[in-house]
Order: C-alpha cells, then sequence, then structure tokens
C-alpha cells in the first residue's frame, strides 16, 4: 500500500483522524519556515478546508507550497478533504479545488475530525483504491 499525506492546523482534527486510520502518513508543516515535505512515492492528500463563506480561500497556503512542487504533484493520487457542514455547498472544498486543479479524484469528505463510521469508510476505500492502482 502506498501513503499518505496530511495538513493538519493547530487544532489538530486532521491529525487526529489520520492518527485513527493507522496508515503510514507524512504531515505536511504547518510553519513556512519549516523544511517542505518531499515526496518519492505515490500518495493521498488529506487536507482541512479552510474556505470563506464563498468557497475561497479552501486550500491552505502551506497545501499549495507542497503541491506547488511538480514532482510532489506528480505523485498525487487523490485527495479527502474535511470541512463544516455549515459551509453548505462549500462543505470540504478544499477536495473540490485540489481534484480539479491537479486532475485527481476526490476520494471522501468527512466534517472536523471525522466519525468511527468515516475512518471504517476511509480505511476500506484506501484499501481498495490502492489495489485499484496497483
Amino acid at each position: 500500500m502506498s501513503g499518505l499525506v496530511y495538513f493538519s492546523s493547530p487544532s489538530g482534527n486532521t491529525h487526529r483522524f489520520v492518527e485513527c486510520l493507522g496508515h503510514p502518513a507524512e504531515r505536511i508543516p504547518y510553519r513556512t519556515s519549516e523544511p517542505m515535505l518531499q515526496m518519492a512515492d505515490p500518495f493521498v492528500l488529506i487536507t482541512p478546508t479552510y474556505a470563506d463563506g464563498e468557497g475561497r480561500g479552501a486550500v491552505h497556503k502551506q497545501v499549495i507550497r507542497f503541491l506547488n512542487d511538480a514532482a510532489n504533484r506528480n505523485l498525487l493520487r487523490g485527495v479527502i478533504a474535511s470541512g463544516n457542514r455549515n459551509f453548505g455547498a462549500f462543505f470540504a472544498h478544499a477536495g473540490t479545488t485540489i481534484s480539479a486543479k491537479c486532475s485527481c479524484p476526490c476520494l471522501y469528505k468527512f466534517e472536523l475530525a471525522g466519525t468511527e463510521t468515516d475512518i471504517a469508510r476511509v480505511r476500506q476505500g484506501l484499501d481498495l483504491f490502492w489495489k485499484q492502482q496497483h
């Protein structure tokens, strides 16, 4: 199985979700002063959404910085996004945005830190996804 890359703010919602998955994962640094992660193998990205009420700013600047590296972007195989359902049509909009810009599937969307059902679905979905990729 290939890996996961994720971004999590200090609130830690995405970090907690990724920990519950039990899959190997690497974290995009939160601070711009830290060296940016460089990937060598295909991965699925898990990211929270930061959109305003109109969908602007959905993808965190550090995730953009990570994906602006062509080598990283070329290894991206799918995206999973979290969000808050209070944003309606822009719920987990980072997944929609990254999927469109990077031509990869948005595999799943979950709210905040996710539920046990979300974790089970993502685990099962990732296993199936990577089997289909190989």
